[in-house]
């Protein structure tokens, strides 16, 4: 007997008896009407069927024999129960999605609109539209005395640089220099073993001895020789003959004398001493080695530090300049600056110029001497360099920050009587310690906006905070008119 067939529904269980194949046939057409009568629109000219129609269809219809194939269970139909539940259920998550919706816009989009909107009002007021006066401070442009300079990268170079070596081989016996120590010319530094320089120089002494000894008895014989050629007692000739033997014993005395000399110059060499004044270097040979004066390492090196020199370089359109102060007469002053171009290092003067220009630079060399008393300056220091070259008398000086580059060119905010700033297009000369000079459209005495530039435009009204008597470097703020743009004026070298 088959087993009775349970389908499960929601939360609904239905057993249902054994079915025929007739009955399940039945059921599945149902089934399949019921189906296809939910999901299509019905047309409104077509007749709908009667369920007794189909189930007297149904009815009529017999299984085949042969026809085994197991069938699905009915499908049970949807109750109102059921529609109103799936019904509440979508009214829900409707509700959940609509309160969702609404907390995400007021917490991420309405803040991002108001930003917005914030930036907007700032650039609009960044724009011309900021109402009420400008705060700003301003100073007076003065007549000055300017200093012109060149600016340039140099090196320290000293001017003597000494690797102390050996001039005789032998052993180095002793050190007396202390690494990194200054010291001063002739000061002792090392000894070599002087014992085979002394026997060299007994040798020279003692040779020397010998031949004075002959030169002294040849020249007796001479006079003896002499006396007894006078009395016709010896022939010419033996006097002649002792004349060039006093003369060979007085060449040999010479040569003595020379290899004792010699012998004294070696052994002076053994004891070595400073040849400069100077900072010392690292040792680069220790005691008990034998050193040798075909060496190249040497034992030391000594640098001179005092004075100093610094070596840089300027454009060849500087050269006219230069020599016209140097053949004056006048030296050129010459600033050492550090790295960051804020300290001041040490000062000297320009002392000469090189022969040539560099053709693939288009510079030409200039050598400064510094003092150096407090040794700021170091071999091989990387300086920055300023070079005095000429001096602007009563020139119209105004702070750097002052001026600001825009469309119109270079610019200044004049501030007029009625408290509002003017745009004046100025020219700018050399500048020199946050100063420049103006060399046109702008006279000592009007003053210059240099703070508070950002919401300026010509014609803008102002309200002056603080006012320098003195012009100085200030904070620079960029504010271009009828563009936005907002530029910082830049330190200017007169390199042409």
């Amino acid at each position: 007997m088959p087993r009775p067939r349970v389908r499960r529904n929601r939360d609904e269980t239905i057993k249902q008896q054994p079915l025929s194949k007739t009955a399940i046939m039945k059921t599945d057409l149902d089934s399949a009407f019921l189906e296809k009568r939910i999901t299509a629109t019905p047309r409104p000219d077509a007749a709908t069927p009667k369920p007794e129609d189909v189930t007297t269809r149904l009815d009529n219809v017999a299984p085949r024999p042969d026809d085994t194939t197991p069938r699905p269970a009915a499908t049970a139909p949807v109750s109102p129960n059921q529609t109103r539940k799936s019904g509440r259920r979508w009214l829900k998550w409707s509700i959940a999605f609509v309160l969702v919706a609404v907390l995400g816009y007021a917490i991420v989009v309405r803040p991002l609109s108001r930003r917005g909107a914030a930036k907007l009002a700032t650039s609009s007021r960044r724009g011309g539209v900021m109402t009420g006066p400008v705060p700003v401070s301003a100073q007076p442009a003065q007549q000055a005395d300017l200093d012109v300079r060149l600016a340039a990268l140099g090196t320290v170079t000293p001017f003597n640089t000494i690797t102390v070596r050996s001039r005789v081989d032998g052993e180095l016996q002793k050190v007396y220099f202390s690494e990194g120590a200054t010291v001063e010319a002739g000061a002792p530094l090392a000894d070599i073993d002087p014992r085979p320089f002394e026997a060299q120089k007994a040798q020279a002494e003692a040779q020397l001895a010998k031949d004075t000894a002959l030169l002294e008895n040849a020249r007796v014989d001479l006079n003896r020789f002499k006396t007894l050629l006078a009395q016709d007692s010896v022939s010419g000739q033996q006097v002649d003959t002792q004349a060039a033997l006093v003369r060979q014993y007085e060449a040999s005395e010479k040569l003595d004398q020379a290899q004792v000399d010699t012998a004294a110059l070696q052994l002076t060499y053994a004891h070595i001493t400073a040849p400069i004044g100077g900072r010392i270097g690292l040792r680069l040979v220790d005691s008990g080695n034998i050193v040798h004066a075909a060496d190249a390492t040497g034992l030391a090196v000594i640098t001179q530090l005092k004075p100093i020199s610094v070596i840089f370089s300027v454009p060849q359109a500087n050269v006219p300049r230069i020599m016209q102060r140097l053949n004056s007469g006048q030296s050129p002053v010459v600033d050492a600056y550090d790295r960051d171009g804020k300290t001041l290092l040490a000062q000297g003067k320009l002392v000469t110029v090189d022969n040539q220009i560099d053709p693939t630079t288009g510079t030409i060399k200039l050598r400064a001497e510094f003092p150096n008393d407090n040794g700021a300056l170091f071999p091989n220091q990387f300086v920055n360099v300023q070079l005095l070259v000429d001096q602007l008398k009563g020139a119209t000086v105004i702070t750097t920050a002052a001026v600001q580059q825009g469309s119109v060119g270079t610019y200044v905010y004049v501030v007029t009587p009625q408290k509002t700033a003017a745009v004046r297009t100025i020219q700018t000369g050399p500048s020199d310690n946050g100063l420049i000079a103006v060399t046109k459209g702008l006279s000592p005495g009007e003053s210059v906006v240099v703070d508070g530039l950002d919401h300026l435009r010509d014609g803008s009204a102002i309200e002056l905070i603080t006012s320098g008597a003195k012009p100085g470097p200030s904070p620079n703020h960029g504010g271009a008119p009828h563009s936005g743009q907002n530029r910082n004026a830049s330190r200017q070298h007169d390199n042409t």
